[in-house]
């Protein structure tokens, strides 16, 4: 048996009710894991990306702090030349995945915000 509750305090304190998967999928969990897939593939190339270009300003700034030692001159190069190949690399995977998974395979659904979702298959 639950205890009842007054009218007033639920009207002050709302009722409750279990979270809809993060809002992400409300009761189809499997849209709710597609989504979170989706924005974990999103947040992987934000971070790599903001990595990428620290990389790029610390190679700069040592460029610029080496005051003509050829040693770290060269360094500092180095750290350039992997930064930007990191991010010609970031890009070829971004196209090959958006070539391989979304028109020949059809497994990314783009969303009206930009984002995108993995099609996850399903037995029915």
């Amino acid at each position: 048996m639950s205890p009842t509750v007054d009218p007033a305090i639920k009207e002050l304190f709302g009722g409750i009710s279990p979270p809809d998967a993060m809002n992400v999928g409300g009761d189809k969990p499997i849209e709710g894991l597609a989504k979170f897939i989706g924005f974990g593939i999103q947040m992987f190339i934000v971070v790599a990306g903001i990595f990428m270009l620290l990389y790029l300003f610390l190679g700069t700034f040592d460029w610029i702090v080496s005051g003509g030692e050829k040693e770290k001159l060269v360094k500092a190069q180095n750290k350039i030349t992997n930064a930007l190949i990191g991010m010609l690399l970031i890009f070829i995977v971004l196209v090959v995945f958006n070539v391989f998974a979304g028109r020949i395979l059809g497994i990314v659904q783009y969303n009206t915000d930009g984002s995108f979702s993995i099609g996850i298959p399903t037995l029915k």
